[in-house]
């Protein structure tokens, strides 16, 4: 038996596509309010952005972010996703640290 088909996305600032939960989702609710969504699940426009701040930066500089959502992405917003991505880093790093200090016990 296969296993369930994962969610697709595409990065709107580098174009490469990967997992539905690797990506950070960027939602333009109905009533014009544009935030991130961690769970992926709320209603609205919705646009993905890899965990880089290489994408974020590309997303904001080419204005992919403001053509996904097909409204003005506002500074204050780009700060809050620029820090999602760098807490993001940090949680990575602190894992590869983690697991890298458990291979070496075992060796």
């Amino acid at each position: 038996m296969r296993g369930a088909k994962r969610p697709i996305r595409t990065c709107v600032a580098c174009r490469s596509s990967s997992e539905k939960k690797e990506l950070l989702r960027i939602v333009r609710s109905a009533t014009g309010d544009v935030a991130i969504d961690p769970t992926g699940k709320r209603p609205g426009r919705g646009a993905y952005v890899c965990r880089r701040a290489e994408c974020v930066a590309l997303a904001v500089r080419k204005k992919g972010l403001q053509r996904a959502l097909r409204t003005a992405v506002s500074p204050e917003l780009v700060a809050e996703i620029e820090q999602a991505v760098r807490e993001n880093q940090d949680a990575d790093r602190q894992m590869a640290r983690k697991s890298h200090g458990t291979l070496k016990l075992e060796e």
